[in-house]
């Protein structure tokens, strides 16, 4: 009996075998704990996935918007998230109702639906239990978690960069030689380089842009005589989209329900005249569209000096001249003519109400050729828009609120003041969207 007890004692305080019971529970926890990693890491990995793929559907809905239904859209929005994430894989990650368009505020980061809406949409993807595609777990299911919901948001909305709304933007050089000022919020943009000359004044808050900064060209000691440069230089590229729209463009302005048909025209169909008519102010009325047509590349046609035009729009494919002193209000004049010199001048025309800046008044001139205006050229409102190159000679203080987009090259000689209106009186320009992740 004795030694029963001292078996039995022996047996209560014995700590053999301990650590195999203690590593059992160090094994257990660890595979909660490798679980919990594996599953959580899984979740994260299809979060990615359920982003990028919202993220390309958004963009591809904005991008479809633009000139399409919000049906049209949408269906080209699902496309693309299904080829990222195919639907007999994983489930509709994405349905009509999740794709939404409407405004979107910056500054409260707060969606309004609008279906009527361009400017931005709301994308919502998900793998969840109620569309029978969430997420399987591995080890958590032995916890009693068996699936895992998935859920991401996307906002995408259109912007107009402020270098295609005021200033000037060249695919090749930009030249503006001296003694200019560029008033805050004016762009100066190439997607070669910018070339300056001396005694220039750059505003707090001017760009001056290219793909390289360091590509800018300007004399020895450049930053000295050009003040505000350095600030205003900042490296970037553009796609310039609206280029690539010219020929819709010139199509659009004679084609009444068009997205780019002006509001003023009244009398839609197009007046025939030939180009050795008198064209002034007399002949060329308000609310018409007028066609001036050349049969040969040679043939030129000329707008006769001191014509004020107003409210109407002129095709030609002439070489088009603008005599001394011609001014453009609300007028948009199109040019099928892919001469350098498609629309040239002797002097002093004027794109554009000069109204400081007011709504309406403002005028463009958009040609698949080029444009050369030697002497005394004002802009207030204005728009110049060429598949080809820009040369200018601008009249002091004549440019207030400009668009000059080239698709060669830009040479303005100024000695003048770029003023800027921050868009305003420059509603009927022709701007094309750009789109970005908002959210």
């Amino acid at each position: 009996m004795p030694n029963l007890r001292r078996q039995a004692a022996r047996f209560a305080f014995s700590q053999d075998g301990a650590a195999t019971i203690f590593g059992v529970f160090l094994f257990a926890g660890s595979l909660m704990l490798a679980g919990l990693a594996l599953d959580i890491s899984n979740a994260y990995r299809v979060r990615t996935q359920l982003q990028v793929a919202g993220d390309a559907a958004g963009h591809a809905a904005l991008v479809a918007r633009e000139f399409n239904s919000a049906a049209v859209a949408k269906a080209k929005a699902l496309e693309i998230a299904r080829a990222h994430l195919p639907q007999e894989k994983y489930g509709a990650i994405l349905r009509d109702e999740d794709i939404v368009f409407g405004h979107w505020d910056s500054a409260t980061k707060g969606f309004a639906n609008d279906p009527t809406a361009f400017d931005a949409v709301l994308v919502n993807t998900a793998r969840a239990h109620e569309r029978f595609n969430s997420v399987s777990t591995f080890l958590l299911r032995f916890a009693g978690v068996g699936a895992l919901d998935v859920r991401r948001q996307t906002v995408f909305e259109t912007y107009r960069p402020t270098c295609f709304r005021e200033g000037f933007v060249a695919e090749e050089r930009v030249d503006v030689t001296s003694n200019n000022t560029y008033d805050a919020g004016f762009c100066v943009h190439s997607n070669a380089y910018v070339e300056v000359n001396n005694n220039n004044h750059f505003a707090d808050g001017t760009i001056v842009s290219m793909p390289d900064r360091r590509d800018l060209v300007m004399p020895t000691g450049g930053f000295d005589s050009n003040g505000g440069l350095e600030a205003a230089l900042r490296d970037g590229s553009y796609k310039i989209r609206i280029l690539q729209r010219i020929d819709d463009i010139i199509d659009g302005v004679q084609a009444p329900g068009s997205a780019y048909y002006p509001t003023y025209i009244t009398n839609d169909i197009p007046v025939s005249l030939h180009r050795n008519e008198k064209l002034d102010g007399d002949l060329l009325l308000p609310g018409h569209v007028y066609r001036i047509d050349c049969h040969s590349p040679s043939q030129k046609a000329t707008i006769h000096a001191g014509t004020l035009l107003k409210e109407l729009v002129i095709w030609t494919d002439c070489e088009l001249k603008f005599g001394q002193g011609v001014e453009l209000n609300d007028v948009i004049i199109v040019n099928d003519s892919t001469s350098s010199t498609s629309f040239n001048a002797a002097s002093g025309v004027q794109i554009g109400k000069d109204d400081s800046c007011a709504t309406g008044g403002g005028a463009q001139l958009v040609t698949r050729g080029g444009i050369e205006i030697p002497a005394q050229l004002e802009m207030h409102g204005g728009q110049m828009l060429a598949a080809g190159d820009i040369s200018f000679t601008a009249e002091a203080d004549g440019i207030q609120g400009a668009s000059i987009i080239a698709g060669g090259q830009i040479d303005g000689t100024a000695g003048s003041v770029m003023g800027f209106c921050n868009g305003a009186g420059m509603e009927d320009n022709f701007e094309a969207e750009y789109f970005r992740l908002a959210h």
